[in-house]
């Protein structure tokens, strides 16, 4: 990304908008290791001013092209998802050195740390938690088809072949850790069928990836990791993960909300709840974030993406496990 993105947004908007545009008021907000943020003030000549948000992805991390993401994203906002509305995508590098997402700015907080006080002080955990869940079923209950071509699909077995790319990721990094070993013995013993209906997922829709105020959530961010004809449970269950509840443990669903809370709210808005589904794609996300703390370590230290979150990335592997130990222990409660 070019160190001041300004002229190239500046000369992109002119062009998107046909005419003049000056940007200011730029704010380089907080992100993680891949994608880059840039809010900022568009002055568009005749039109007044717009708070808007540039999503920088670097091509050597894009998952989804921009086109699509940003197909994804208004796809589920017209089925009632909060999503914040897409301005104009631009695909090509050299305006500002990446491609880039321009969205429309939603004021509130993002990092989770921040979110937790923020609900806290504002004592709308319970509101939150039912918006979150009903985000999501709303968001399960958008026909798979409709979404672009570009977003991969899981295939005619979501369990089966994501526990064949947990099972080559154990074996590639991660062979000499016999909990791994034994939680994946656990997930194929216990693996689902197919489910009976399919939904398009987000796959990361947790705390972090939301926006939330003191009104409660206002939009769900970063879609790069869409998917078509996913097991619905495997995004509820992946927000319900240990490591997204930020030390406050009691908490299953983002450090704040209980999940009886969300499941009411998920399935209010056409969502339906499997529990042993949701325990066992909530083991498996556990394992699978294990193996992608590994290969971020593996990525810095081999040279492939430099960066002081990716190093940090290896030494958490070790909670990954106790947390692998106590869901499957014999005892757990799901």
């Amino acid at each position: 990304m070019n160190a001041d993105p300004t002229a190239g947004l500046a000369g992109f908007l002119a062009d998107e908008f046909g005419a003049p545009v000056r940007v200011g008021g730029v704010e380089f907000l907080s992100a993680g290791a891949r994608r880059r943020n840039v809010a900022f003030t568009a002055e568009i000549e005749g039109a007044g001013e717009r708070r808007l948000v540039a999503t920088i992805v670097p091509p050597a991390v894009e998952i989804l092209t921009v086109d699509a993401e940003a197909a994804v994203r208004e796809l589920v906002r017209a089925h009632g998802v909060p999503v914040p509305e897409v301005v104009a995508v631009c695909g090509d590098s050299a305006r500002v050195g990446e491609p880039f997402v321009i969205s429309e700015y939603v004021d509130g907080e993002t990092v989770p740390r921040k979110v937790l006080r923020l609900i806290a002080a504002a004592g709308n955990a319970e509101a939150v938690a039912r918006q979150w869940g009903e985000a999501m079923g709303r968001l399960h209950t958008v026909d798979p088809a409709e979404a672009p071509s570009a977003v991969p699909a899981a295939g005619a077995d979501p369990a089966a072949s994501t526990l064949v790319e947990a099972e080559e990721g154990v074996r590639t990094l991660l062979g000499e850790r016999p909990v791994f070993a034994m939680a994946l013995r656990w997930l194929e013993r216990r693996r689902p069928n197919p489910p009976s209906r399919t939904s398009l997922l987000h796959t990361d829709f947790r705390n972090g990836n939301i926006i939330i105020g003191a009104d409660g959530l206002r939009a769900v961010l970063d879609w790069e990791g869409a998917q078509r004809c996913g097991d619905p449970m495997r995004d509820v269950a992946w927000p319900a993960l240990r490591m997204w509840r930020f030390h406050e443990d009691a908490r299953e669903f983002g450090g704040f909300a209980d999940r009886a809370t969300f499941v009411r709210g998920y399935e209010s808005a056409g969502g339906s709840f499997d529990l042993d589904r949701f325990r066992w794609w909530k083991v498996m996300g556990t394992l699978a974030w294990g193996v992608g703390l590994a290969s971020q370590a593996a990525a810095h230290l081999e040279g492939t993406v430099r960066d002081i979150v990716m190093a940090a990335s290896g030494r958490r592997v070790s909670e990954i496990e106790w947390d692998l130990l106590m869901q499957i222990r014999p005892d757990a409660k799901a």
